[in-house]
């Protein structure tokens, strides 16, 4: 199948699912040379195309996602009614609690207290760095400067009861209070997370955490061989679900502004968005970049490197080819690297 949507699901085979899914790397390479079932995506609008949205499609109608190419194939042909109606009606909007770690760093350095607002929020997971533990796991070092991982330094703090803990690995000079090497460490991040005074989400179609269905649509985007992923989305559904966010159905062009209007006098806005961007065609992206410009407040993005041209132009060095690295950035300026989900954080020395 030599067409967009082919060359759309060989990218995610090579990008995204190589190394993370080989579950999805398989179907994505298929799909990309199926020629029927390729036809049947391109009766979709192109933004409905998309290989995890079809493969979450698939997931929560109970079909074979992980018994294989043919068994696959065949489910998703001849039940093609249901699963494009599902695509039609629902989006991608994994909901990653894990993109806080690699939030944090900012957020902790910005004048407290914080009203958060993420763009994109789907069920607002994302907006509860204050409720979350972190595990840190920072290089050890051999003499010489050489990197090892046995024996590397730990920290470990948060919310002293949470059912969630965040793992993530550590690299460059990311501005900690105190250093793995110091005294005391980690003592000294005992108290170093964000104050969080207020909280709202903006989604084209926002889920409910208190909604059983919404909810096993999360779980559906899920990748299959991440256990750990579902785990976590499953505790963060439960924090959430303890005091539900302000989420605002609309457009996030034509949301933001009144949404930030809201925040309460004496708090710090922080407009914030993860993997968010990229479903936007290039005028709407420059449109709400121009925008959160001029709003009150700060500005954290964390997208894949092409999506913001002011940002990547600020890069000190270029992503590795092939990684599927996020570019973190405070009001466009970049500071690090980060996973798609937030299981890693490669400081810039610039930063």
């Amino acid at each position: 199948m030599r067409s967009d949507t082919g060359e759309l699901y060989r990218a995610f085979a090579e990008r995204e699912a190589h190394g993370n899914s080989p579950i999805y790397q398989e179907l994505a390479e298929r799909v990309a040379e199926d020629g029927q079932l390729g036809a049947l995506l391109d009766g979709l609008p192109a933004v409905k195309r998309q290989p995890n949205l079809l493969f979450a499609a698939v997931r929560h109608l109970g079909g074979p996602v992980t018994e294989g190419w043919p068994a696959f194939r065949d489910w998703t042909t001849e039940q093609w009614a249901g699963v494009s109606a599902t695509m039609l009606e629902r989006r991608t909007q994994t909901n990653e609690a894990g993109r806080c770690a690699t939030l944090l760093p900012l957020l902790a350095a910005l004048p407290q207290p914080l009203a958060l607002i993420e763009v994109g929020a789907s069920a607002g997971l994302c907006l509860y760095p204050d409720r979350y533990r972190y595990r840190y796991r920072f290089p050890a070092r051999e003499e010489g400067g050489r990197e090892r991982e046995a024996g590397a330094p730990v920290a470990e703090f948060g919310a002293v009861v949470s059912p969630v803990t965040l793992d993530c690995a550590v690299s460059g000079p990311v501005p900690f209070p105190g250093r793995p090497d110091s005294p005391g460490f980690p003592g000294s991040l005992r108290e170093w997370l964000p104050e969080v005074v207020w909280r709202a989400g903006i989604d084209l179609d926002p889920l409910d955490v208190r909604a059983e269905e919404d909810m096993r649509w999360l779980e559906s985007l899920v990748w299959p061989e991440q256990t750990h992923r579902l785990e976590r989305l499953r505790g963060a559904v439960r924090v959430a679900r303890a005091e539900p966010p302000l989420l605002v159905r609309g457009d996030l062009n034509a949301t933001v502004r009144e949404v930030v209007a809201q925040a309460p006098a004496g708090a710090t806005p922080v407009v914030f968005h993860s993997a968010v961007l990229a479903y936007l065609p290039p005028e709407e992206r420059e449109e709400f970049a121009a925008t959160v410009r001029r709003l009150p407040g700060h500005w954290i993005s964390n997208e894949a490197v092409s999506v913001l041209p002011a940002v990547a132009r600020r890069l000190p060095r270029p992503a590795p080819s092939g990684s599927g690295l996020f570019v973190l950035a405070l009001d466009e300026r970049p500071v690090a690297f980060t996973g798609p989900h937030g299981q890693s954080l490669d400081w810039f020395d610039e930063a």
